[in-house]
């Protein structure tokens, strides 16, 4: 033979037609000629193609191992992209994007989109859980064509434009020869069949929109953003799909005393000095009840006096948070004569008459702040 079909592809004879594709795959990406121009490297092309159509149809190969010509004089001469080796295209699209093209009809029944919506609760709610009933707009099986698409009695026919491939092909030439393309069927949008007579209920989508009633279990420890998943009570998809899921996102509404940082809430009593200097006990609405906040003798502003275990419990771990109760001692603007000589008289036996203060470093102006960072300080 003049042309030695393995060594084109740089195989032993004795190849397997694993090793055959593969080395064929490999010099298809090299040699293609939109990759490599070059007239040498388009003839080079047109050889390996040749030599692949061969040695990778049992039959060709054989008569080519007894010492016949399997390709004719014409084919082998013209062999090419466009010639005779045309019918590996997949296998050189194989050889590009790793597999060959599988096409054929969509499926009319389709999985549905996730929906979501949000749900108010209140502090007491989020930090011992709840149950909640909500209400839903979401797509569901038409109980009329039962997600068919089609009107009763009547059924989605085979097109007859593709003949329930989903695809219409085309045959165009070009310099490389004659080629193949194929797009979605314009009759059927690629579904292979058509509904004649759509269902009056959904138009022929197979759903519908209600509005339904859902239960929800809102956990302890739920806090602002916290999403809730409810499997497959979602949109149901085209065609009747499987329903994709729906996300409840919790928001929570502020509370009139406390404000929640992660597990622990806050709140600020304000005392009278003479309260403070004195101690007291202030009464105070928590979420476990009425309970009294031990407010000690000399209290100073800025103190804070935690109650633990009274806030809000922890969505994974069990237990709960603190509240802490931050103290500002409030200091009397107004007095009459009898309470201003009352207050001289105390100032007069604890010397503080003329006190000359304790000085210490105190809150910094935003330029002083943003000097001292800029400074490394």
């Amino acid at each position: 033979m003049a042309t030695d079909y393995y060594a084109v592809l740089g195989v032993q004879r004795d190849a397997s037609q694993d090793e055959i594709k593969k080395a064929f795959r490999r010099l298809a990406r090299e040699l293609h000629p939109d990759v490599n121009p070059d007239p040498k490297t388009q003839e080079r092309f047109k050889e390996i193609n040749t030599a692949y159509e061969v040695l990778s149809d049992p039959q060709k190969k054989q008569m080519y191992d007894l010492g016949g010509d399997p390709m004719g004089n014409a084919a082998s001469a013209g062999a090419g992209f466009g010639g005779a080796g045309f019918g590996n295209f997949s296998d050189i699209m194989d050889a590009f994007f790793g597999t060959a093209s599988q096409r054929g009809p969509k499926s009319r029944t389709r999985r549905g989109q996730d929906a979501m919506i949000r749900l108010e609760i209140d502090l007491n709610e989020a930090a011992f859980g709840t149950t909640k009933e909500i209400q839903v707009d979401t797509a569901t099986v038409c109980s009329t064509c039962n997600g068919e698409g089609a009107a009763p009695g009547t059924s989605a026919q085979t097109c007859d434009m593709c003949r329930g491939r989903g695809e219409v092909s085309q045959v165009t030439r070009s310099f490389l020869g004659q080629v193949m393309t194929s797009r979605p069927c314009p009759q059927c949008q690629g579904f292979g069949t058509v509904v004649p007579t759509p269902c009056p209920e959904c138009a022929g989508d197979g759903r519908v929109r209600t509005r339904r009633t859902l239960t929800v279990k809102i956990p302890a420890g739920v806090d602002n953003g916290t999403r809730i998943q409810l499997a497959g009570e979602g949109e149901v998809g085209p065609g009747g799909g499987p329903a994709g899921d729906l996300y409840v996102e919790i928001r929570e509404t502020p509370h009139a005393v406390f404000q929640r940082r992660g597990d622990d809430l806050h709140c600020t009593v304000t005392v009278p000095m003479t309260a403070a200097a004195l101690g007291t006990k202030v009464p105070l609405e928590t979420l476990d009840g009425m309970e009294e906040v031990d407010i000690r003798p000399g209290t100073q502003s800025g103190q804070s006096i935690p109650l633990h275990a009274r806030g809000i419990t922890h969505l994974r771990s069990g237990g709960r948070g603190d509240l802490v109760v931050h103290v500002e001692v409030q200091t009397p603007g107004k007095l009459d004569a009898d309470q201003e000589d009352l207050l001289r008289r105390l100032a007069k036996l604890r010397g503080e008459e003329r006190p000359m203060g304790q000085f210490q470093p105190g809150q910094q102006g935003l330029f002083s702040r943003l000097k001292d960072a800029f400074n490394g300080r």
